[in-house]
């Protein structure tokens, strides 16, 4: 039997969300709990937030929890935005044991992964052809790569060196805030991010997310590209909905 509801929870550098889904519609159940991440966020620390979001849900199925990482078979490989200790830590052995769950119940998976893959279930059908590219502007720029609707996972398309700089230093949402940028100022960075992008991997859709996409009528109509633009229809819940998607499904990567 398929479930229809699952649990995910999106833990970013500056907050930790969690949430019941309806994994028929893509939707949340309810309002989603947020609670800061903690600062240091050791394993340990965060592991304890999400116990915490969790328990407040009296959630007991499968967790799909998304991390700002690499993740390969649970493990990470990398860390952006969160504490170096995570690095080579065993994230889902650690969740597992937090909330009393068998590995099995738990899937731990990229952050940009997981709202791709809530995007290309849920969001404009034109992503579901062709290579796909779903990139989340923030305090990074996170990446997903699809090819008819299949992921490549743990792509870090965010970290192209454009004009010698990693690009998500000049062009995530964070440096438009940290430089006092205009919408237009920071179109410019993020167009020339986007033409590096789309001339190495020729994408047929470029889908932009992230906070700052609940204001895209400012700076999407700016940018001019030869690939076409959708914005994410999940916004800022994407990675909380493909998080239950991929617990549900028992999706590893």
């Amino acid at each position: 039997m398929t479930a229809t509801r699952g649990f995910g929870i999106d833990i970013g550098g500056s907050g930790i969300k969690g949430a019941l889904v309806d994994l028929e519609k893509g939707a949340l159940i309810g309002d989603r709990l947020r609670i800061d991440t903690p600062q240091p966020s050791t394993p340990e620390a965060v592991a304890e937030v999400v116990e915490q979001v969790v328990r407040h849900f009296d959630w007991n199925g499968p967790v799909g929890i998304t991390l700002p990482a690499v993740v390969k078979k649970g493990v990470a490989h990398t860390a952006a935005n969160i504490d170096r200790r995570w690095i080579d830590t065993d994230a889902q052995s650690l969740f597992a044991k937090q909330l009393g769950h068998s590995t099995d119940d738990i899937a731990v998976l990229n952050d940009a992964d997981a709202a791709g893959m809530a995007e290309i279930r849920f969001g404009d059908p034109a992503g579901r052809t062709g290579v796909t590219t779903l990139l989340t502007f923030g305090t990074g720029i996170g990446s997903a790569l699809f090819q008819d609707g299949k992921l490549v996972p743990n792509t870090e398309l965010g970290h192209v060196e454009v004009n010698g700089h990693d690009a998500e230093k000049k062009a995530a949402a964070s440096a438009k805030d940290n430089e006092g940028l205009s919408y237009p100022e920071w179109a410019k960075r993020v167009n020339r991010y986007l033409r590096v992008l789309e001339n190495l991997i020729w994408p047929d859709l470029f889908i932009v997310g992230g906070g700052v996409s609940k204001k895209s009528e400012k700076w999407v109509p700016l940018l001019k590209i030869r690939t076409p633009v959708a914005v994410a229809s999940l916004q800022n819940n994407a990675g909380i909905v493909g998080a239950a998607a991929a617990a549900a499904e028992g999706i590893e990567h």
